[in-house]
């Protein structure tokens, strides 16, 4: 099959997909769902394709998320691969040109050793003469072919650099989400699997922060109003670290900080900076200047044992901010709070 037919195969499929799963046709969705139809990122086929078995509906914010995860990544590795072969291509040329310059230089060798040997022996006024014109013409010649490799070589420096330049842009875009500005999801599990390997040496402490009735915001306000909500807490966290902290979007309206050198006490603090500064906030509709309420959230805190897997404590920091969900909302409540351990005994 040609490849212009392919493609309208895939989009054709990708269209009917979408309209079987409910999706709204916006160029955002296509991409996703063309994407997943044409198999070139498994990271989509993987988890769409359980999506569509389970019969999971695809929520905005479900498939907001497809895109911040698959997508942006498959978009920075391509983007890095470019970059990659850019480099490798300058690389290349410069160790032609050194190796242009090498044989160059062996040639002007010879010819001084030449020289030496003419010098050496029974030499005519008129042969020295020769000798001596073609040894400053042999110079001259070196010292042109010197003055353009040095150029040729600062303008390949300056081509590895922008393409450095370039490469750290993506490698960085691919770590920031692009509505609020802060680290990403993926960002944000780095982070946490680098301080994991340091619970030995000093206190890690862990964050997962939820914005409380986020979806009735959405639903009385708008996705833009929402964005607007989104952004507000996440400026909020920013505020709130410092140094090695890491505050990211971890998913929809949840969020997370990793707190290093930070123990449990003080990470409790520090997430009540947060919740506060968070409820003193109010949203304002910024076509009318009205004031649409306030944002509250709410935290469970959990602090790493030495060596504990980086699952075991995102499991009890969730189990926290369960139990402020259920506490009221608008609350923090960390892994030694008694109502966590009233939650598990009505649970069980």
């Amino acid at each position: 099959m040609h490849k212009p037919d392919r493609e309208q195969g895939i989009a054709k499929t990708a269209l009917a997909l979408m309209t079987e799963c409910d999706v709204a046709a916006t160029p955002e969705n296509f991409e996703l769902f063309y994407a997943y139809v044409s198999g070139e990122i498994p990271a989509i086929a993987q988890v769409m394709g359980g999506l569509i078995a389970a019969r999971t509906a695809f929520t905005p914010e479900t498939l907001l998320d497809l895109r911040l995860r698959c997508l942006s990544s498959a978009r920075a590795a391509r983007a890095m691969d470019s970059f990659g072969s850019g480099i490798n291509e300058v690389i290349g040329a410069v160790l032609g040109r050194l190796e242009t310059a090498g044989k160059q230089t062996t040639d002007y060798h010879k010819t001084l050793s030449a020289a030496s040997g003419a010098l050496g022996g029974d030499s005519a006024s008129g042969d020295l003469r020769a000798l001596v014109g073609g040894l400053i013409a042999a110079t001259r010649e070196m010292e042109q072919r010197t003055k353009s490799l040095e150029g040729e070589l600062q303008k390949s420096s300056a081509q590895v650099r922008d393409l450095r330049s370039k490469l750290d842009n993506v490698r960085k875009e691919s770590l920031t989400d692009p509505l609020t500005g802060i680290a990403n999801r993926k960002a944000f599990d780095d982070a946490v699997r680098q301080a994991a390997a340091h619970t030995e040496h000093e206190a890690v402490t862990l964050l997962l922060c939820d914005i409380d009735h986020f979806k009735k915001f959405n639903d009385s306000w708008g996705h833009q109003t929402g964005d607007q909500v989104l952004r507000l807490v996440a400026n909020c966290l920013a505020e709130n670290v410092k140094g090695r902290d890491t505050a990211a979007r971890y998913g929809g309206e949840e969020f997370g900080v990793l707190l290093r050198g930070t123990g449990l006490s003080a990470a409790t603090m520090v997430a009540e900076q947060i919740r506060e500064a968070v409820e003193t906030k109010r949203l304002v509709k910024k076509s009318t200047g009205d004031v649409l309420g306030t944002i509250t959230i709410s935290i469970g805190v959990a602090q790493f044992a030495p060596g504990e897997a980086v699952e075991a404590v995102i499991r009890r920091a969730d189990s926290c901010l369960y139990g402020a969900k259920q506490n009221g909302r608008n609350m923090v409540i960390n892994q030694n709070d008694p109502r966590i351990a009233a939650l598990e005994t009505s649970a069980a």
